[in-house]
């Protein structure tokens, strides 16, 4: 099976770490334009030249980008697209611990929806146009594990939010469909190498239930951001031109 992105114009947002970045440089690799956008734009340098297949030279253009303003998604959508391939892989847990429900503020909730769910929604929002234009698009979220059972995290606010993300794809599959778009979801699993924000949580199991976790996986070992990357590039590809409003989870086995 070969795929190609010569040609095609991709966006990926939290491109700045961890799944987003990878996901960015397979894009690349396999020689598509990649805006790569976050709010961290400080830590994209190391992003450019990414190598790609022969004949199919790839970019990644790197920006600052805060995924909660909907304006600025439009903004930079209008001025760097109209976009084949739209990925949203911003989100995670905003440096936040479980606490009891008592003790979530209003904040706490929205600050995890803002980056999770709206800003899904902005990014679908702001590509939809361009694509139905065109006759043709993908979008693709990055949701969770979390979202289709309880969130190890036990953050209230993301396993909802991953939850809702997942509506929010059949939703937008049933509406643009009709436009030759498809809008999918992947579902990775525990992956807690991929932000500093999990971390702790992983740590804290120590050895023993580590190696409790990795034994609970089929397939022995934690899964990794190319892992993601390379169900992105399949969805996104013509062999996927059939599949929309799923949730393909990316977990190593059951």
């Amino acid at each position: 099976m070969e795929i190609s992105y010569a040609g095609q114009r991709v966006l990926v947002t939290g491109a700045a770490r961890g799944i987003g970045q990878e996901i960015a440089r397979a894009f690349a690799g396999e020689g598509a334009a990649v805006d790569a956008a976050d709010i961290a734009a400080v830590a994209m340098p190391d992003m450019p030249d990414m190598p790609a297949k022969p004949g199919a030279p790839g970019s990644v253009t790197a920006h600052r980008l805060d995924v909660t303003d909907g304006a600025a998604i439009a903004q930079l959508v209008d001025a760097a697209g109209p976009f084949d391939i739209a990925i949203h892989a911003a989100g995670g847990i905003r440096g936040q611990r479980a606490k009891p429900i008592e003790a979530v503020t209003d904040a706490d909730w929205q600050a995890i929806q803002a980056v999770n769910t709206d800003a899904a929604f902005f990014v679908a929002r702001a590509v939809a146009p361009g694509m139905k234009a065109r006759g043709r698009g993908r979008i693709i979220v990055i949701s969770s594990g979390a979202g289709m059972r309880v969130s190890r995290t036990g953050i209230h606010a993301y396993g909802t939010a991953k939850t809702a993300q997942i509506g929010l794809v059949r939703q937008l599959s049933a509406e643009l469909g009709p436009f030759g778009i498809t809008v999918n979801a992947i579902a990775p699993g525990y992956m807690p190498q991929t932000s500093p924000d999990y971390l702790p949580q992983w740590e804290a199991l120590g050895a023993e239930g580590q190696a409790a976790v990795v034994e609970g996986i089929a397939m022995r070992r934690l899964g990794t951001p190319r892992d993601i990357a390379n169900a992105a590039l399949f969805l996104a590809s013509p062999f996927a031109e059939w599949i929309t409003g799923q949730v393909l989870p990316v977990m190593g086995g059951p």
